[in-house]
């Protein structure tokens, strides 16, 4: 049976009109579903199902945990799918979401299966979240599969919200100093050069720079905006070309510091989706070929390119990745080890566990170096300006004495 789209006006219990949209198979569940949600209808009609699929709002993570978690909850409740999506497109309150409920349960009452109708948002749904889908429902253990993908979720979202967290306040100093210091010369420096021209007296070196710096702020402080965009720009010029984009990625992954965190941060996702594929029932090549899909670095990219070709012929995965020269002894240390005893998925998975501890704590420790250090800085900034001004200020006095 083919599914209607259907947009709708409605009162609610208080009076006030509300309008959405809602998939049925016909008016009369249509009317059903406001119905349970406590809706008067006032007027209801057909839509395309292009106008129900716009969805104004990009889904976030965080709104894949929710759906996840809710699919979980309802499949390991034995419930059929397209039962389980109707129940989720009822409970789901944000419109973009449930947009993308209605788009997946079309799909899946046309006949599709749920992994078919995920590929379908591929926008939305990562390859890794595809492919664990089909293996649960071609093996029929999607109820098994679901907790650990929704733990994958998780536990990847937690991680970003850290570094984000840990990362806002030495951003919100930093802007605050740039400010500051900008706020002193393009306002509080040029008072000065009245008084200076006033006495008539020699002005100290040092002094002199400062005002030089005040008017070239006053005078080109607007290329600031333009230069941020050619910035902007010229980043995303390196991100649109393959080559360009591992020669930049090469170089950042060189950077003291910066580039073992960044090493350490994709090793942990491309450790935690093979680990999680493998436990899936997927096989090491094509898990190989989507785990490296989902990191964003094209020289790790390249260089796991590489090690599925060795895999392909008859290498092991561990020596593979040592060949590389690229990543942690610790990961084909470990992963051959688990080759060994025929457990990679579940070593992969506590090495994910593992490097998501050391991103965490290498940027605690990279913040808790940096707050102190903008501080100083900054202070250092500002208390110069001022005191090469005083003392300027105090010189010409004593000449005049």
């Amino acid at each position: 049976m083919s599914v209607n789209y259907y947009q709708y006006q409605a009162c609610d219990a208080k009076g006030n009109m509300t309008t959405g949209q809602l998939s049925a198979d016909s008016e009369r569940e249509a009317i059903a579903k406001l119905q349970s949600l406590k809706l008067v209808p006032v007027k209801i009609k057909t839509t395309s199902r292009q106008s129900l699929e716009r969805t104004g709002s990009k889904i976030k993570n965080a709104d894949l945990v929710d759906f996840t978690n809710g699919l979980n909850t309802l499949v390991e409740a034995r419930i059929p799918i397209d039962k389980a999506l109707s129940l989720l497109e009822g409970i789901t309150e944000k419109e973009h979401m449930k947009r993308m409920v209605v788009s997946l349960r079309r799909d899946v009452k046309e006949g599709k299966s749920l992994a078919d109708a995920m590929e379908a948002r591929s926008d939305v749904f990562s390859k890794l979240y595809i492919n664990i889908v089909r293996a649960g429902e071609t093996g029929g253990i999607l109820d098994q599969l679901l907790p650990d993908l929704l733990n994958f979720l998780e536990t990847a979202e937690d991680t970003r919200k850290q570094v984000i967290s840990a990362l806002t306040y030495p951003f919100v100093l930093l802007v605050t100093g740039i400010l500051s210091v900008a706020l002193l010369l393009i306002y509080v420096v040029p008072q000065f050069t009245a008084m200076f021209e006033d006495v008539g007296s020699e002005i100290p070196a040092s002094a002199q720079f400062l005002l030089s710096l005040s008017v070239g702020m006053k005078t080109f402080g607007w290329m600031i905006f333009p230069a941020v965009f050619l910035l902007i720009y010229w980043w995303r010029w390196l991100n649109a070309d393959k080559q360009r984009k591992r020669q930049k990625d090469a170089f950042l992954l060189r950077v003291p510091v910066v580039g073992k965190l960044l090493v350490h941060q994709d090793v942990a996702i491309f450790s935690r989706t093979l680990g999680a594929l493998l436990g899936a029932g997927i096989p090491l090549i094509r898990g190989l070929r989507v785990a490296r899909e989902v990191i964003s670095n094209e020289e790790l990219i390249y260089h796991l390119e590489v090690v599925e070709e060795d895999v392909r012929s008859g290498a092991g995965l561990g020596v593979s990745l040592e060949k590389t020269g690229l990543f942690p002894i610790l990961l084909h240390q470990l992963v051959t080890v688990g080759e060994e005893s025929g457990r990679t998925g579940i070593i992969l998975k506590k090495l994910a566990k593992t490097f998501d501890a050391s991103v965490r704590d290498d940027v605690n420790r990279l913040v808790s170096a940096l707050q102190p250090a903008l501080i100083l800085l900054l202070g250092i900034t500002v208390g110069g300006i001022i005191i090469v001004m005083l003392s300027a200020v105090f010189s010409m006095n004593t000449v005049d004495f």
